[in-house]
């Protein structure tokens, strides 16, 4: 497989990049940025910049796949123009920030038969292969009630300038809660059937008024079951990772309770008439989104499949726009 990089403004394309390099037979035959401190960034990384013109990478590189690593805005051109050019294409997330980009992705993915990966790597932990299997079991009866925090530091000053720059982030709930609507639909095998409520407000980004930087949304997924969120920019920065309220899911089902922090291996498990609660480990089916997207790539079934992307994108775009009622 031949791959080509368009744009390194977010550190997960870097990510992306490193496990790319384990991989055998994939050669990185081009390279699209023209944003200054992004090329040193690439350079570090020893990455060549082939190219400044995007559109003249399509056309000139011997490329297969298109992996995407702009600003999320610009994401949405870059996504259709690669396949159009017939690319497959492998994006960190979201994919699109508009639900008129997300339709004519979709349309061009299934005209074409063209593949989508993406990094929603929250599928990628025990936790995740864990609850999947007791969710499946049927040890928690009907879930009736979902809810999740995937709370980010703000790191005002250390994230790229981009993010809070007006057009080009996106939104909250779009940029964060995507992990954790893939995820729910992993476990639950249910998408979201009605978007009940959403905001999106500025509290912790002082500096920058117009970025709306906290966001919560209650929804209805299929069947029923109720799912309420918050996915604020709202973490203290110096620990933001480390505490165990980071990615933190609960599910509540008729016959008890599972709750786990999604980065982690474990989950717990605590069942009506049962005397303790139970730890359960999982593994997880892959290490790396990539790897899925290779899969399908090559013809076989995948759980993270260009299908669940667009579902969980989808999802999310809605839940967004919901959330522009509040402020419009």
């Amino acid at each position: 497989m031949n791959v080509a990089f368009a744009g390194f403004r977010h550190g997960h394309v870097f990510s992306a990049l490193r496990h790319i390099r384990t991989i055998k037979d994939i050669n990185i035959t081009a390279a699209c940025e023209i944003d200054a401190k992004s090329i040193e960034k690439a350079k570090e990384n020893e990455i060549e910049i082939t190219h400044s013109d995007y559109d003249d990478m399509l056309k000139s590189a011997d490329i297969d796949t298109v992996i995407i690593g702009d600003y999320y805005a610009a994401r949405d051109e870059k996504i259709i123009k690669a396949l159009k050019a017939n690319k497959n294409v492998y994006s960190d997330k979201p994919i699109c920030t508009t639900l008129k980009a997300f339709y004519e992705i979709e349309r061009l993915v299934k005209e074409k038969g063209l593949y989508i990966g993406c990094i929603l790597d929250l599928r990628c932990h025990g936790a995740a292969a864990a609850a999947k299997e007791i969710a499946e079991s049927g040890k928690l009866g009907e879930i009736h009630n979902i809810s999740f925090g995937g709370q980010h530091a703000l790191n005002y000053g250390a994230r790229p300038n981009w993010y809070f720059e007006k057009g080009k982030h996106g939104g909250t709930i779009n940029d964060i809660a995507v992990h954790g609507i893939d995820l729910i639909r992993y476990i639950t095998k249910k998408g979201v059937k009605e978007v009940t409520a959403a905001r999106c407000f500025n509290a912790y980004a002082k500096e920058v008024p117009s970025f709306l930087d906290s966001a919560q949304f209650l929804a209805v997924l299929d069947g029923g079951a109720g799912l309420i969120a918050d996915v604020s920019y709202s973490m203290p920065s110096s620990i933001s990772y480390d505490i165990p309220f980071n990615w933190r899911f609960t599910f509540w089902g008729e016959n008890g309770i599972m709750e786990f922090r999604a980065t982690d291996d474990d989950v717990s498990l605590s069942l009506n008439k049962a005397k303790n609660v139970e730890v359960i480990k999982g593994t997880a089916p892959t290490k790396n989104p990539f790897d899925d997207f290779l899969a399908e790539v090559k013809g076989k079934k995948t759980e993270l499949s260009t299908a669940e992307i667009l579902n969980a994108t989808k999802d999310t775009l809605l839940i967004q726009e919901k959330s522009r009622e509040s402020y419009n």
